[in-house]
């Protein structure tokens, strides 16, 4: 079997938010899904995996806690960047990304994000370089996120992992499960690559030369300059 079937699993694209020591911090990830509820009355509980050498990680590990705000398609590609390619240990992750600090000292992000929920892990399960979550939900949104227009209002819709993809021109960082390394996507890429050296997006358009780019253009998933990108080897 080829890794690029996998494809075929629907993901979503959420923002989790933890705490340490320095307060409070977020990373993205796609791997979040509804377990089931023991009882009608019983709060629902929730499974999230992630890489265990991930910062956010060792937080949750840590702490118990941590929140789920699900992204949008109208949540702007720098908070994606922002928050899924640079490691909370350094600090400074959620300077310029609007967000709210519940009284349990986790963030819940509000860049036109659907919803948030609040958890509390139940459980934990190491599997092969992941650890599986198991938490509760304790709180949470009680009206999903939106915009109104003309007295109208409509609610946001959830980012798919293939949105983030095909739309977004978006890609996954090397700990994450949906990460492809050496192409095995089947892609056909022709003439020259360039890398973003902060959140890995490649620029490939085979009609329009990277060196062609005004000097003003950015990298269109974590705003980096342009000076930012390097040439793709082989």
């Amino acid at each position: 079997m080829k890794p690029l079937v996998l494809g075929n699993i629907t993901y979503g694209m959420y923002a989790i938010g933890v705490k340490d020591q320095n307060g409070p911090s977020a990373c993205i990830v796609n791997t979040v899904m509804q377990v089931t509820k023991t009882s009608p009355s019983a709060p629902p509980l929730i499974a999230l995996s992630m890489n265990t050498e991930n910062y956010s990680c060792q937080c949750i590990e840590e702490s118990g806690v941590f929140t789920i705000s699900v992204l949008s398609e109208s949540t702007p590609a720098t908070v994606i960047g922002a928050l899924g390619f640079t490691s909370g240990g350094h600090g400074g992750k959620l300077d310029n990304i609007r967000h709210k600090v519940l009284m349990e000292g986790v963030p819940v992000i509000k860049e036109n994000t659907c919803c948030w929920f609040l958890c509390q892990v139940k459980a934990k399960l190491p599997v092969g370089g992941q650890v599986l979550f198991v938490a509760e939900i304790i709180a949470g949104s009680d009206l999903p996120g939106g915009i109104e227009t003309a007295g109208k209002f409509e609610a946001y819709k959830p980012m798919t992992y293939q949105y983030y993809v095909e739309k977004l021109g978006g890609v996954s960082p090397r700990k994450a499960p949906t990460y492809l390394a050496n192409n095995q996507g089947g892609e056909r890429i022709t003439g020259e690559r360039f890398i973003c050296s902060v959140c890995g997006y490649e620029y490939k358009d085979p009609n329009f030369g990277f060196e062609e780019l005004p000097v003003d253009w950015s990298c269109p998933i974590c705003k980096m300059p342009k000076k930012a990108f390097v040439r793709k080897k082989g």
